[in-house]
C-alpha cells in the first residue's frame, strides 16, 4: 500500500507525523514536498526586519521525519481518477492514499500590472526581496548620506489587510523607527473590505486596527485596487504614488489544483483515496461552517485527516467509518511589530501580555514539529525584541 502525502506545510507534515505512527508497517510513506523544508509561515514577516530568523523557520524535513521517505519535487499534476501524481521532474507516482496539502499561492485577480509590480509573501526569498526594497526606499531619501537627504517622503504600500498584510505593515514601520526614517518613510495598508483583518471577531480586528495606527500605519479599509505600474497605483478612490508596493491581498490554489481550492465537507475528502485540507481547499466543517484559511486550522484538521487515511487504509475495501472535523477556534494571534493582538474567548489582549503568548505558541509548535533549540533561538530573538528575555518567560 502506498500513501503520498503533498506539500510539506502545517497541514502536510502533521498528517506525515501523525501516519508514520499509525499506518500500517506494510504501508509505504512519502511525503513530496518541492523545497525538502518546513516553512515556519507565522514567522515569516519576521524575516523582513530580521534575517536571522530565517535559520530558525526553516526547517529540512529530514530533520523531522521519522519513518517516511522525503520526495524533493514539485507536483504539477494529481489525477485523481488514475490515482497518479506528476512531478517537473517527469516522475509520477502512484498512490493508494493521497493527502493533498500543497498550500495556496498568491492570488493577483488579473489586476493588470499587480503581479507585475507588486511583491507577494510566501517565501523566504519574497522576504528578503521586501527587505533589499525597504532599504532601498530608505536610502532614496538620502539617509546613508545626510548631505543629500531628499525632502520627500517615501511611500511603502502594503495591499490586502488580512493577517499576512497587518504583520508586513507591522514590521516595516517598526524597522522605519529602528533606522531612525519614520518621518520620512510613509507605510500605507490598503483593504478592499472595510476592516483590517476581515473575517476575524470585531474586537480583533478594532485592536488590530489601532495597533497598526499606534504603529505609525496609515490604514485605509475601503481601498480598492483596480491596476498598477511602476509608479502608480490606481484604486477607486484615487491614484496613489509608491516607491515599494507589497501585494498580500488574496490566495488561489496550486497549479498542481489547476489554481482552484475545490471544496472538502467535514469528512476532508475529495473522494475514497484522497484527501485535502490547509490551504489548498475550501473547507465546510461537519456543521456547515466555512474555515478560514490560517495555519491554526491547517494544524486542528490534520488529525481528522490521519485518522480518516488509517481507517480507509485498514478497511481493505469495506465499509470506512470516517470522521467528521468540526472547526473551534482556540482564539486569534497576530504580530504588530514589536507588538501584537491576540483573542481568547471574548478577551483581547495586546502588549506584553499578547506577546508572551504568541511565543508561547510559536516555541510550542517548534519544539513539537521543528527542533527544541530552534524554538529557543525563535524565543530569545522575539524577546531581544520586545524587552527582556528573563520578563517574557515570566509571562508564559
Amino acid at each position: 500500500m502506498d500513501v503520498l502525502v503533498l506539500g510539506g506545510g502545517y497541514a502536510g507534515l502533521l498528517v506525515t507525523r501523525k501516519l508514520e505512527r499509525r499506518l500500517p508497517e506494510s504501508a509505504t510513506l512519502t511525503l513530496v514536498d518541492e523545497t525538502g523544508t518546513h516553512l515556519v509561515q507565522h514567522e515569516l514577516h519576521r524575516a523582513i526586519r530580521d534575517p536571522e530568523y530565517v535559520d530558525d523557520i526553516d526547517v529540512p524535513l529530514g530533520e523531522i521525519l521519522d519513518r517516511a521517505s522525503l520526495r524533493e519535487a514539485r507536483v504539477t499534476d494529481v489525477d485523481r481518477a488514475t490515482r497518479t501524481v506528476s512531478l517537473a521532474d517527469g516522475d509520477e507516482l502512484d498512490y493508494d492514499y493521497c493527502v493533498v496539502a500543497l498550500g495556496a499561492e498568491t492570488e493577483f485577480y488579473d489586476i493588470p500590472g499587480l503581479e507585475a509590480h507588486a511583491t507577494p509573501l510566501k517565501r523566504l526569498e519574497h522576504a528578503a526581496e521586501i527587505r533589499r526594497g525597504f532599504e532601498a526606499v530608505i536610502d532614496q531619501q538620502g539617509h546613508e548620506d545626510p548631505t543629500t537627504a531628499s525632502e520627500t517622503t517615501g511611500t511603502v504600500v502594503v495591499g490586502g489587510a488580512g493577517l499576512s498584510g497587518v504583520q508586513v505593515a507591522g514590521e516595516l514601520a517598526t524597522m522605519a523607527r529602528e533606522r531612525e526614517v519614520a518621518d520620512d518613510v510613509e507605510i500605507v495598508l490598503l483593504e478592499q473590505l472595510d476592516t483590517v483583518a476581515p473575517g476575524f471577531p470585531e474586537r480583533f480586528q478594532d485592536a488590530a486596527h489601532e495597533r497598526l495606527e499606534a504603529q505609525g500605519v496609515d490604514v485605509r479599509p475601503g481601498t480598492t485596487v483596480t491596476a498598477a505600474d511602476e509608479a502608480e497605483i490606481t484604486t477607486e478612490g484615487g491614484p496613489i504614488e509608491y516607491d515599494q508596493f507589497v501585494w498580500t491581498g488574496g490566495i488561489r490554489g496550486n497549479e498542481a489544483m489547476g489554481g482552484d481550492r475545490p471544496e472538502v465537507r467535514g469528512d476532508l475528502r475529495l473522494d475514497a483515496r484522497t484527501f485535502a485540507l490547509g490551504d489548498a481547499v475550501r473547507i465546510v466543517d461537519a456543521d456547515g461552517e466555512p474555515v478560514p484559511a490560517s495555519a491554526s486550522a491547517a494544524v486542528r484538521a490534520s488529525e481528522t485527516v490521519a485518522r480518516n487515511v488509517v481507517a480507509a487504509a485498514t478497511a481493505d475495501g469495506g465499509f470506512v467509518d470516517v470522521a467528521q472535523w468540526r472547526w473551534e477556534s482556540p482564539g486569534w494571534l497576530i504580530s504588530v511589530g514589536d507588538d501584537a493582538v491576540a483573542q481568547i474567548g471574548p478577551t483581547v489582549l495586546t502588549g506584553a501580555p499578547a506577546n508572551a503568548l504568541k511565543s508561547a505558541v510559536g516555541i510550542t509548535y517548534l519544539a513539537e514539529h521543528g527542533s527544541f533549540r530552534r524554538a529557543l533561538d525563535v524565543l530569545r530573538k522575539e524577546a531581544d525584541d520586545t524587552g527582556s528575555f528573563a520578563r517574557l518567560l515570566e509571562q508564559l
